[in-house]
């Protein structure tokens, strides 16, 4: 039998869930975007915003979803969008800004239509003229480690535009690094030092315009090795315990050029009969007894792959000791094609006492020489310093030198011995889409024992901001970087100037040029206090090449 007493509060329960849903708003339903469209020119930024809307048909309400919705951009190369709806113009051409999120009915989306256009196939105020890259030289330890290089330009009417998804990155070396082709994003792949080059092409001009940087991986295995060789071939020792050195050379398969890995812990140093002579993990061979015997050295690569040579020693009574009696320069050639190139040669030592082959690359008896120190200068170490690299020469120009070693013996006699070292000047391809950069050019880095400082401003203001700073020798304004000074400005929006390796600059934001400074990016030793009246101050103390942001707002 039915419970009659139910009836009464079942209905009241039906006439109010109704309503329950109608006294308040529910979740999103949809998304606006404002402005629907809008046009930029290249460097300009826009603000979007997103509008919610809540609740049923009958009960909406409306909410600044800006943001919380995800912004998306359909072609960043034209613009890209921060996740606060901030649009900025990178390159000419259309896209579509996109505010999404989760609704109550599934995901929804609104989109605006943003057009960025240029003048002169460049950016706003005028073509691009110039390009630094920034930094002009970055440094990591491991391969894997990455990196990230900005494509600064400079117009025609002094602004600085960020072109670093707008520029052909390249590596001239992809053993060592490689480079996002549209991003700027080095990643290190093995040892060395790789040019990054970044290539700006005016499609209205059909000119194109140039930066370098460098970019140094100091860990890692350069690359694999192909070839092994022994130097000297065949060693003759007393049977008395007598002991001579072997060296064992890897040659590069990418570069083709020598290493030596004697005391690698990729080679394994072996005796076909040690009872004759033994040999040391670092290629020390010692005589035992009479007769002669084969040393082997194997080398490992981080591959599996294997690559072997071998020396023959014969082990019997050796003349009176002598002093040393020769020099050979390993190799005795080397080529580079990219400015700030490097490349080792080792000096390798013949003498009569024991050992009678030794590595005198580094020893302080033996002075290295270029015959144009000023292009193609050679690390010597005549101080004597431990861990020194000497007979590393670099690139700072087009040509060759002739690389002399000095060896002084213990009697005082010289021996001496040469090599080559070239960077010839490779033509650029005038007629490749995009042009490629010339190779080891004159003039286009400083000599070697100078160092580039590099000026820029890092902030939004392009019309009345000024950097200064004296030469080495005093000289007032050697920097005198932006359009702003009260007797009118003559600096370029990018600026580069040569200093003596070591100076301490003095960089000057003055006050008063009407620009809100912001302070300094980075490498600034010591930044000077911020006041209305006095100056802004900077102190850098160069290495090679060093870059220095200023921040006007």
């Amino acid at each position: 039998m039915r419970d009659r007493s139910l009836l009464p509060a079942l209905l009241m329960i039906g006439l109010v869930l109704p309503f329950v849903g109608c006294t308040s708003p529910s979740g999103l339903d949809s998304i606006q975007v404002t402005p629907a469209t809008q046009s930029l020119t290249i460097g300009q930024s826009a603000q979007f915003s997103a509008t919610g809307t809540y609740g049923n048909k009958n009960h909406t309400s409306t909410k600044d979803v800006t943001g919380v919705v995800s912004w998306s951009s359909s072609n960043p190369s034209v613009a890209t969008v921060s996740a606060s709806g901030l649009a900025t113009a990178v390159g000419a051409g259309s896209t579509t800004i996109i505010a999404s999120a989760a609704a109550f009915n599934g995901p929804t989306s609104a989109s605006a239509t943003l057009t960025v256009t240029s003048t002169g196939g460049g950016s706003a105020g005028g073509s691009i003229a110039s390009i630094a890259i920034i930094p002009s030289s970055q440094t990591v330890s491991a391969p894997g480690q990455t990196a990230q290089f900005l494509a600064i330009g400079t117009t025609s009417s002094g602004a600085t535009v960020n072109l670093t998804n707008q520029v052909a990155w390249s590596s001239s070396s992809t053993q060592i690094a490689t480079i996002g082709a549209a991003t700027g994003l080095a990643t290190a792949v093995g040892a060395g030092t790789a040019a990054i080059t970044a290539i700006y092409s005016n499609t209205t001009t059909g000119t194109s315009v140039t930066g370098i940087a460098t970019f140094t991986v100091t860990g890692g295995a350069s690359q694999q090795f192909t070839a092994l060789s022994i130097t000297p071939s065949s060693e003759t020792l007393s049977a008395s315990g007598q002991t001579g050195q072997f060296i064992a050379l890897a040659t590069s398969g990418s570069t083709g050029l020598q290493q030596d890995v004697t005391s690698s812990s990729q080679v394994k140093w072996t005796s076909s009969i040690p009872t004759i002579a033994s040999v040391s993990a670092t290629g020390l061979v010692t005589g035992l007894s009479a007769g002669s015997t084969t040393i082997s050295a194997v080398l490992t690569n981080s591959d599996n792959s294997v690559v072997s040579a071998n020396a023959s020693v014969t082990v019997a009574l050796t003349g009176a000791p002598e002093p040393l009696l020769s020099l050979t320069i390993i190799p005795s050639s080397i080529t580079v094609d990219q400015l700030q190139d490097t490349g080792q040669f080792l000096a390798i030592g013949t003498f009569s006492t024991p050992p009678t082959v030794r590595d005198l690359t580094n020893s302080p008896t033996l002075q290295w020489i270029s015959s144009v120190p000023s292009v193609f200068p050679v690390n010597t170490n005549t101080g004597g310093n431990a861990g020194a690299t000497a007979g590393i020469v670099t690139a700072y120009g087009n040509g060759s030198a002739v690389i002399i070693a000095e060896a002084t013996g213990t009697d005082g006699t010289i021996q001496t011995a040469t090599a080559t070292f070239n960077c010839p000047m490779a033509e650029a391809n005038p007629g490749g889409d995009p042009p490629e950069p010339a190779t080891c050019l004159p003039g286009t880095q400083a000599p070697a024992l100078l160092a580039t400082l590099t000026v820029y401003n890092e902030g939004l203001n392009n019309t009345n901001w000024l950097v200064t700073a004296p030469s080495a020798t005093g000289t007032p304004d050697v920097v005198h970087c932006g359009p702003g000074s009260n007797a009118g400005g003559f600096g370029g929006s990018v600026c580069v100037a040569t200093y003596p390796v070591g100076t301490t600059v003095t960089l000057t934001a003055p006050a008063g040029t009407g620009s809100a400074f912001g302070g300094w990016s980075y490498n600034c030793t010591g930044q000077g206090t911020i006041t209305e009246a006095g100056p802004n101050v900077c102190t850098v103390t160069l290495t090679t090449n060093d870059t220095v942001g200023a921040i006007f707002n």
